[in-house]
């Protein structure tokens, strides 16, 4: 139950036994997985999820197979997986569920789920608001680098 409700707000979920796996496609880039594991950690810190993970869907580890055994390791016995992604495509509507399907495989009883990615969602307007605000303010010298490109000298109107 979600602090201050006095209903679950997912009657056929236990929070504390759902296990959330965050993947994106994983790079050959460590700074760029390195960013996975700050967006899932600052999910985990924020969210009232109890049992959070990250993986990639492919270049990198964790894998998807890792994060779902974590997460039963941890307590699941339900595992939702929610693609980092913009946009539906196949990794989505394929590999990503191929890839959860065979991690749940090797659990018996373990519920899964993969989610929609976040485009669609109605908030990304506002994100993508944000982050064309600092940027812009970054490079009129207003505001300091944002985290993802500090020290890469990007950001500036030539």
């Amino acid at each position: 139950m979600i602090q201050g409700m006095a209903e679950p707000l997912f009657p056929h979920l236990d929070l504390a036994t759902a296990g959330i796996i965050i993947v994106d496609h994983g790079s050959r880039r460590a700074e760029s997985n390195d960013l996975l594991l700050e967006v899932v950690r600052q999910f985990a810190q924020a969210s009232h999820y109890r049992i959070v993970e990250p993986a990639h869907m492919e270049l990198a580890e964790p894998t998807i197979a890792t994060a779902f055994d974590r997460c039963v390791a941890r307590g699941a016995r339900a595992v939702v997986v929610m693609p980092y992604f913009l946009l539906p495509g196949k990794h989505w509507d394929v590999d990503i569920p191929r890839l959860t399907a065979q991690a749940a495989g090797r659990h018996p009883g373990v519920k899964h789920l993969v989610t929609a990615p976040l485009g669609l969602h109605p908030m990304i307007q506002q994100v993508i608001e944000a982050r064309l605000d600092h940027c812009l303010a970054h490079a009129g010298g207003t505001a300091p680098e944002c985290s993802v490109c500090a020290g890469s000298g990007r950001c500036v109107l030539k």
